[in-house]
């Protein structure tokens, strides 16, 4: 068990430092997808695969299970400054599960995300607040009628 967990830790930090570098290095490059693969006893096996538009925004991910059969797909929808208003979840069948979508100040804050569930129903919305340095402060969660049911806050220590 041990083991399992110090691979799933390297993991995380080899995929976590290639995901930092993703957005430069696709468009310096123009590279249009990544893929990860694992190799295990002779056969290879789709992990995650990445789509970037040519400014090298990542518009599309997909997660595979262990079989190889897509787990799930998130697309996304950028506005001109390469800020997500948009993003869409769909199982491993591809039908819509969650679907996101959100505002922003003109600083380019994130002010609100509306969260759908796959009748288009709205779930929650989250609703950002911000200091004057653009640092998040608040997250406050309210249901489909209105209602809060979270509030979550953000401090900054020196």
């Amino acid at each position: 068990m041990k083991k399992i967990i110090w691979l799933l830790s390297i993991l995380l930090l080899v995929t976590g430092g290639m995901n930092a570098q993703k957005k430069k290095d696709a468009k310096k490059y123009g590279i249009r997808s990544s893929s990860v693969v694992d190799q295990e006893n002779g056969k290879t096996l789709n992990v995650q695969k990445t789509l970037f538009d040519k400014n090298g925004e990542t518009i599309e991910e997909t997660d595979y299970d262990r079989d190889g059969s897509v787990r799930w797909v998130r697309k996304y929808k950028l506005d001109k400054d390469g800020k997500v208003i948009e993003e869409e979840e769909y199982d491993g069948k591809l039908k819509t599960t969650e679907k996101r979508i959100s505002k922003y100040n003109s600083l380019g804050d994130k002010t609100e995300e509306q969260v759908f569930d796959n009748a288009g129903n709205k779930l929650k919305t989250h609703f950002y607040t911000h200091d004057s340095r653009g640092f998040k402060t608040e997250r406050k969660t309210v249901d489909g009628s209105g209602k809060v049911l979270a509030i979550r806050k953000y401090t900054y220590d020196r």
